[in-house]
């Protein structure tokens, strides 16, 4: 028993996060694969309007307290500022969506992060997937393996696939202590500053600074930066606004 407290404690602590779901049954059996393992919220970004009664039947009684307390939002940003560490899945590959690691993997890199940080596992539309813009807020792009016969796999069963990953890996036994990290809208706070100190001085290329960078977000999300490290680097851009002369606040003060 004192076992699956522990699961459930590091459990809570994840949210499965979709993006402009096409399909009010798709929500319900997500729902109840969130349920089965765990999983602490459910969060619905855009997307077609919901028939709650079919969500409510194909989620089943037992996870209507999920459905009940599902929250939903018009954009992501907005969705996921709260949480410090978000995984997003795909099923493309290319340059442009980064290095993806698999299930397993995956659930073995966010153990240790549940117990002290929000974790959101982003999912996008059945049709399409998540887009690039949505990938690149993500510190973790995720890929499930299948049969190159065929790669289409259904929303609620990779729903699955990654809830099961980290249920199992939860179970074993505790880690090294990890302190907060950043939240989403700490790091996005972060990167914006970066993005307009780095293109003033030159830095990167102002006619495209997105694509310059998605490589600085790769860099940073490598190293799983806490809170305190985050108002670090704004600091040190505060100082390069202060010693090239742009008016701002004194770089001597710290952010809050």
């Amino acid at each position: 028993m004192k076992e699956d407290q522990e699961i459930r404690v590091r459990m809570e602590n994840v949210a499965v996060v979709l993006c402009r779901p096409k399909f009010s049954g798709n929500v319900g059996s997500v729902a109840r694969c969130a349920k089965n393992m765990g999983i602490g919220k459910l969060v619905v970004v855009g997307g077609e309007p919901l028939d709650l009664e079919e969500v409510l039947q194909r989620s089943t009684h037992a996870a209507r307290d999920l459905v009940d307390a599902m929250e939903c939002h018009e954009n992501l940003e907005e969705a996921v500022a709260g949480f410090t560490w978000l995984v997003g899945t795909t099923g493309r590959r290319g340059s442009a969506r980064g290095p993806a690691v698999s299930p397993r993997e995956m659930a073995r890199r966010m153990t240790d992060l549940s117990r002290n940080n929000r974790i959101a596992l982003l999912f996008g539309p059945e049709d399409k997937g998540l887009s690039n813009e949505e990938l690149r807020l993500c510190q973790t792009i995720v890929n499930i393996p299948t049969s190159e016969d065929f790669r289409s796999i259904n929303l609620s069963h990779a729903v699955m696939i990654l809830c099961y990953e980290l249920f199992v890996a939860a179970a074993a036994p505790p880690a090294t202590f990890r302190p907060r990290l950043a939240s989403s809208a700490e790091l996005e706070g972060m990167y914006g500053h970066l993005r307009d100190v780095l293109t003033r001085i030159g830095f990167i290329n102002k006619q495209n600074p997105e694509y310059w960078m998605l490589h600085v977000r790769r860099l940073f999300s490598r190293v799983q930066l806490h809170a305190r490290e985050v108002k670090i680097v704004r600091g040190i851009c505060r100082q390069i606004d202060w010693a090239t002369g742009r008016p701002g606040p004194d770089p001597g003060r710290r952010s809050r």
